[in-house]
């Protein structure tokens, strides 16, 4: 009876899964003019999308939780190669659903030169299409780059290898220039 009723809670844990990961209102797609948005960054300031269209190629990354194990790599990653982002006219964009607070925390901690916005209600995570990992319970690791005149010309989705996201970035943007 036990081995019955563990493998009907598995079929509806996967089940709702799936359901919740497919059912998310949107999903960019290579060619997309990214979505205007507004979010609050670390130092509780607006930071509006549409103020960077035509000035800078972006790369806006999605990511877990601050202060976690593969996120803090992620973010140190980023950091340690700012300077090529920023020689190559790059805005680097963090993006989780933490709060102010959480992200000028995790920024002070390891000194972040760049940005980093709460995605407190998921609605820019939702935008994108941003998907879960681990049974739909845990927001993804994706990175999007976006040209200047915010289109999505790149996404790369891993959730385990966290400063794939830094070098394929850079790769990428080598390209487009």
């Amino acid at each position: 009876m036990r081995k019955v009723l563990f493998i009907l809670l598995i079929a509806v844990l996967t089940i709702f899964t799936y359901h919740k990961v497919m059912s998310q209102t949107s999903k960019l797609k290579i060619g997309d003019r990214i979505p205007d948005f507004v979010l609050k960054d670390q130092h509780d300031t607006n930071f509006n999308i549409a103020d960077f269209r035509g000035k800078h190629i972006l790369v806006i990354y999605f990511y877990p939780k601050d202060d976690t194990p593969g996120c803090t790599t992620e973010a140190c990653s980023f950091r340690d190669e700012y300077e090529v982002f920023t020689d190559m006219n790059v805005k680097v964009i963090g993006i989780s659903s933490d709060d102010v607070a959480s992200h000028k925390k995790f920024a002070e901690k390891y000194n972040l030169p760049f940005t980093l916005l709460a995605d407190v209600d998921k609605k820019v995570q939702k935008l994108f299409g941003v998907p879960k990992s681990f049974l739909g319970m845990v927001p993804g690791r994706v990175t999007y780059i976006v040209d200047k005149e915010g289109i999505l010309v790149h996404i790369f989705n891993n959730m385990t290898d966290a400063k794939k996201h830094i070098s394929e970035s850079i790769s990428i943007i080598k390209k487009m220039n």
